[in-house]
């Protein structure tokens, strides 16, 4: 029988409110050991010569209220309890929230039908940003100014090992991977500039925080619940949790 500690833990999962992308709320209880570069300096840096720029899938604007950003700056985000998250932490940093239908997952759209258009006018922008979004290639192309730039991470594999923890199969759909993104990006018209591949290790404190996150970032493991896999979260009880995944970042010009 579980201890009553791992149930309490789960149980506390459940209560633990989710808004925007924040993590922060489980403390050291959630930690990232980050891949072998700054995609932050990368935007930062990007930022610093941009005049106009887009942030796709910006969640509460957590990440980008941090960031350096252009004098005109747009974000996007489709889940509508985020919009207005995001509108009140980046309106006073004059940052523009914009609510759209979103991108399928890049690893799906070779099967599923189109669905991402971006509501901006065509060369909108100087730089475009995308963090761990989804992306439809020639719509970033469409909106990027002659001379523009695009800049994007993204996380391949953390899924199939997320299944391996919990003792399911692995997930159907093939992962993401820098490959199949610089093909997309090159049959928009995008021409890849600088891109690496690395691991990054989300290190879980307990069953809790895993048992939270996974409730709340819906690709780790689709369907998944507490009630579902109770079984397998109470069997890693009783230490950290460390989730490795492969991160890979692209810079793309038209």
């Amino acid at each position: 029988m579980a201890s009553s500690s791992a149930e309490q833990l789960l149980q506390q999962a459940l209560e633990i409110p989710f808004r925007g992308w924040d993590f922060s709320v489980l403390g050291d209880r959630l930690v990232l050991e980050p891949p072998p570069w700054s995609f932050e300096q990368i935007v930062d840096d990007a930022a610093f010569r941009a005049a106009s720029m887009l942030d796709m899938g910006t969640g509460g604007g957590e990440w980008l209220s941090n960031r350096r950003h252009a004098v005109r700056t747009v974000a996007t985000e489709s889940w509508p309890p985020n919009v207005p998250i995001a509108a009140a932490r980046l309106g006073p940093l004059g940052v523009a929230v914009v609510q759209d239908e979103g991108a399928i997952d890049n690893a799906d759209q070779t099967t599923r039908g189109p669905r991402g258009r971006l509501p901006f006018r065509d060369a909108a922008f100087d730089l475009v940003t995308s963090r761990h979004e989804s992306f439809v290639a020639v719509e970033v192309r469409r909106v990027l100014r002659p001379g523009g730039v695009f800049v994007t991470q993204q996380a391949a594999s953390g899924a199939r090992r997320f299944h391996e923890l919990l003792g399911l199969d692995p997930p159907a759909d093939d992962d993401f991977h820098i490959e199949l993104a610089v093909e997309q990006l090159q049959h928009a018209g995008l021409h890849v500039r600088q891109s690496a591949v690395g691991a990054a290790t989300t290190v879980f404190a307990d069953i809790g925080a895993l048992a939270w996150y996974l409730s709340n970032v819906k690709w780790g493991v689709r369907d998944f619940s507490i009630d579902r896999h109770r079984d397998a979260l109470l069997r890693l009880h009783g230490g950290p949790i460390r989730v490795a995944s492969e991160r890979f970042w692209i810079e793309a010009r038209p």
